[in-house]
């Protein structure tokens, strides 16, 4: 193959002598080729490493061993309920249960999200047509996600079987309203189902990625962490890079729509992902002015927006950001510093805390 941009030639041996063709120059990469080359990429990713809920975990193990009044299940320095002067008061064994229980909501609430995503990438997947590479690798994210499923409800009844905890996970109002809103948008409105799915992934990876940083004390959190973040990696970038696609598609008045729409779904599902349910704040007696302190101050504020910094910049990048969508995303409470190439395309806006 020749180099970019030149002819390529090749001698061919007939019957009667020797033949020189020549062919015309090779153009550059098109967006499609570099997309297909990226998830097939990702596709060999899952295949070279990927992880079993059951073979890669070892559940059974003395160190894996799930007990409520360990204090290495106290909450993270970063998680706002975690400087409220309240939760500082409590023994060490409450702070050690609660904080368990919190792992735990977030878990279940964690696969019931990834369900809906599986859901939505399968029906997004039927109508592909054939010879898209985009197919074998949903099919990947799928599997992979069923895995993490499996992970995340097995540390759930285990918690709940060992501490006597009660799980719960997305509110039945929110469940119903998925199911009837969330899950058609893969077919109805692609785009705007991606944006739902970076809005649950990107938040939890974010968290996560800050927990291993800092390091995790409990080995079987850390492990079902670790392989939630390798595998993530892959369905984060593919998420973003369908997105790129689909909105540099668009024309001008569906992306003035979209980012509307946008700034709307993660004020949802930020919160759903990083807020303290209010279920959980029962069960444990918190008070509702303790929990109006954790998520009105200043850590709930900047974990909400620093979980969110990365779709900011590709909203700013794909041209989904302007005056109005700022408003927006001040009034869900999701605007912080972004990079300076960003604040210029939102028409001269400033980010402020």
């Amino acid at each position: 193959m020749g180099t970019e941009g030149a002819s390529t030639h090749e001698t061919v041996v007939t019957g009667t002598g020797a033949m020189s063709l020549t062919y015309a120059p090779e153009g550059p990469a098109t967006p499609r080729d570099e997309f297909r080359s990226l998830v097939e990429r990702l596709s060999r990713q899952s295949v070279e490493k990927h992880f079993d809920a059951y073979a890669d975990v070892d559940w059974d193990a003395a160190e894996m061993a799930i007990d409520a009044s360990d204090p290495r299940w106290e909450l993270i320095d970063f998680d706002p309920l975690a400087h409220t002067s309240w939760y500082r008061a409590q023994p060490p064994q409450v702070r050690a249960r609660l904080g368990l229980h919190r792992v735990a909501v977030t878990m279940r609430t964690g696969w019931e999200f990834e369900n809906l995503l599986q859901r939505g990438l399968l029906s997004h997947a039927f109508w592909m047509p054939n010879g898209r590479a985009e197919f074998r690798y949903v099919h990947h994210e799928v599997v992979e996600e069923s895995q993490h499923t499996l992970m995340f409800q097995e540390f759930v009844d285990r918690a709940a079987d060992r501490a006597g905890l009660r799980v719960g996970g997305m509110p039945w109002r929110m469940k119903l309203g998925a199911e009837l809103l969330v899950l058609p948008l893969a077919r109805v409105d692609p785009a705007l189902f991606f944006f739902f799915v970076l809005g649950g992934e990107d938040p939890i990876d974010q968290v996560q990625r800050r927990r291993l940083r800092a390091g995790i004390a409990h080995p079987l959190l850390e492990r079902i962490i670790r392989i939630h973040v390798t595998e993530e990696a892959r369905h984060l970038s593919f998420a973003r890079r369908t997105l790129e696609r689909m909105v540099a598609a668009m024309p001008r008045w569906r992306r003035a729509t979209l980012s509307v729409a946008v700034p709307l779904v993660l004020g949802v599902m930020v919160r759903l992902m990083l807020a303290t349910p209010r279920a959980f704040a029962k069960e444990h007696g918190i008070p509702r002015a303790v929990v109006r302190e954790a998520t009105r101050g200043l850590a709930h504020r900047s974990l909400l927006s620093d979980s969110v910094r990365k779709i900011r910049r590709l909203c700013a990048s794909a041209g989904l950001v302007n005056p109005v969508s700022v408003v927006l995303w001040r009034a869900v409470g999701l605007w912080g510093p972004v990079d300076p190439a960003d604040r210029e395309r939102a028409s001269g806006a400033p980010e402020t805390r």
